[in-house]
Order: structure tokens, then sequence, then C-alpha cells
């Protein structure tokens, strides 16, 4: 017999197929917004069936909550469409969905000394051919600065400022846009981000290479001489200034140009050398020549290689540039007072 029985108390019991039950919501629900789907339930797949034998696909073993493909690609979901991530996908994370996306999780096993591998970051389309020509519109602007201030570059403090300062942010600036236009803008595709892990990363690896620096600029300037001192410490050599003109340098070398110069080499330098594969250890070599060689000053490049290890160092273990930046401002915290004091006719420059 079917049906329900009557148990002579009003009550009905057996297995009416009538009667649903109803299947309790995900308990996440009402703590997402996004919609969420149960996960297919699991199938018997026949030895031999083909994949499309009418078995569901199911998503996989670690479960992502709710539809994932490209119609979440459009910004109205939380899971971007997997193709738009470069590299290939983390394990544990076959989807490459950005870092504390729900189903997000490191790889096991990889952590090491700097933590696990950073998620891939949105694809972009600019490339090294974009540093080629930021750095192209660097030299224009420095060389037409030289030419415009000729004599009185060495001999004003104010031409000094205007030289630092002047190519640099016309590069970062350049180097900015970009991002924006042939990317998803500087804060994502530089990683123009701070977070108090940032501050942390970027103090403590300012200060370990303040650390290593001061002795090898010690040595270095015994066995060089004069030869040791910067372009811009000669240029102020015999230059005076006002505290106003002297605290505008400071500002100049201890924030402006550290920031500016992290967006060219570590930002978009760093981002094109990964867009041709390159893994971070790579990018973090590529980019700490280049920006020893790119100053110019072929007889203080070894001592700017060491000055700028420290600072890829940051960028490696946050993957973003906001860490760098700290601790490349940092690096320059004595030479800018050294300046300032300099040209205030406290301490000599020469």
């Amino acid at each position: 017999m079917t049906g329900a029985e009557d148990t002579g108390t009003g009550e009905q019991r057996g297995h009416s197929p009538d009667v649903e039950t109803a299947t309790p919501p995900h308990p996440a629900a009402a703590e997402n917004p996004v919609s969420w789907e149960p996960l297919a339930p699991a199938v018997e797949v026949p030895p031999g069936a083909p994949p499309s034998d009418g078995v569901p696909e199911t998503l996989p073993a670690w479960g992502v909550p709710g539809p994932v493909g490209p119609e979440m690609a459009n910004g109205n979901g939380p899971y971007p469409d997997p193709a738009a991530y470069a590299g290939p996908p983390l394990d544990g994370n076959g989807l490459g969905l950005p870092a504390g996306a729900p189903g997000w999780g490191p790889p096991p096993g990889r952590a090491g000394i700097f933590g696990p591998p950073h998620p891939p970051r949105l694809r972009h389309r600019w490339g090294l051919g974009a540093y080629i020509l930021v750095e192209a519109v660097f030299l224009l602007v420095s060389a037409s600065l030289a030419y415009a201030l000729g004599g009185r570059i060495t001999a004003s403090a104010g031409a000094v400022a205007l030289a630092l300062s002047v190519p640099t942010i016309c590069a970062a600036g350049l180097a900015a846009l970009i991002t924006q236009i042939r990317g998803n803008g500087p804060r994502i595709d530089l990683g123009l981000t701070v977070t108090r892990r940032d501050v942390v990363v970027g103090v403590a690896c300012g200060f370990a290479g303040l650390m290593i620096t001061i002795p090898a600029s010690i040595i270095y300037a015994a066995i060089v001489g004069t030869d040791a001192t910067s372009a811009v410490g000669e240029a102020l050599g015999a230059v005076w200034a006002g505290p106003a003109l002297a605290v505008t340098i400071f500002v100049i070398v201890v924030f402006v140009a550290p920031f500016c110069e992290e967006v060219v080499y570590r930002g978009l330098l760093w981002g094109a050398v990964e867009r041709l594969g390159a893994n971070r250890w790579w990018a973090l070599a590529v980019t700490t020549l280049v920006f020893a060689l790119a100053h110019f000053e072929l007889t203080r490049t070894p001592l700017l290689l060491v000055v700028a290890i420290p600072i890829g160092i940051a960028r490696v273990i946050t993957g973003r540039l906001s860490a760098g930046v700290i601790a490349h401002q940092i690096n320059n915290l004595l030479p800018g007072l050294v300046l300032m004091l300099g040209l205030l006719g406290v301490i000599p420059l020469t």
C-alpha cells in the first residue's frame, strides 16, 4: 500500500510521493548578498564515459558557492572571468579568484620565508614598450631643463629643485596614465594600495637597508674617494639656500623622488617584466639593475645596487608597490637631511 497511514492521532506517517521536504538554505546565504547555490551531488561516472555523457559539471571539491562563468565578469558578481587573470592558476585556486574572495586560499606547502605566492593580477595591455616610452620622456624632459637652465643648474638651489622634481613627476604621471588607459589603473596594475602590513614591511626593509647601505657607503667612499659623491651633492656643493627652499629640496629628495621612481621602476617596469613571464625574483633582479644604471652615475652603480635590493625585497614580500615606496623614502632620509643642512650652511657638502 502506498501513501500516508493514519496513526490514529491525527498525524500521518509514511513515504508518499506527494510529500516534499524543503532543502534547508545554505548557512552563509544570509551573510553574503550573492545568491548561493548548493553544490551538485556527486555523480558516479561509468568507466570510459565521455565528459559530455549527460553528467552535470560540478564545482571543484574545495567548492565555490554560486555561479562562476563569463556572465560574472561584467562586475555584477565577485567572481571575474578566470581568463582575465595572468599566469597559471594557483593550487587550490583553480579559478584565479582574488585574495579574500570566498573559496580563495593560498596553495599549501609553498609559504616559504616571504609568505605564499601573491594572487595573480588582472591582465593589462601595457608592457615593456610602456616603460621605454616613460624612460624616453624622462630623458627628454631632463635634457630640455638642462638646456633651458644652462649654467644656473649648478649655481641655484631652485634650478636643482626643478631638475630633481619635474622629470620624475612627468615620468611617474605618464606611467600612471598608461595604466589607466591600457590597463586597470595604477591602484590595481601597480599595487598602489596601502595596508598596515605594507607600512610594517616598508619600515622594516627601509631601516634594514640603512644598516646595510651606510657601512657600504663608508667603505665605498674610502675606496673610490671623491667620485662617490652623488650628482645632487655635487650640484649643491657650493650653493646656499633659505629655509623654505632647503625644506622644499628635502621633501623632493625624501618623499617625491622615491615615490615617482618606484612607480616607474618597481611599478611599471616590474609589471612589464612579469608580463613577459618572469617570476617575482627575476623582476627583482631586472628592476634592481635597471634602477642602478638609470641614474647614469657609473662610479656609484655598485652602491646603487646595494641600495636598491632592500627596496625590491619590500616589493617581493607584499606584492604591492607601497611597501617599496616607504622603504625607499626611509633610505633617502639621511641624504635628504644632509642636503638640507648643507644648503642652510650648517654642515659642508663638499
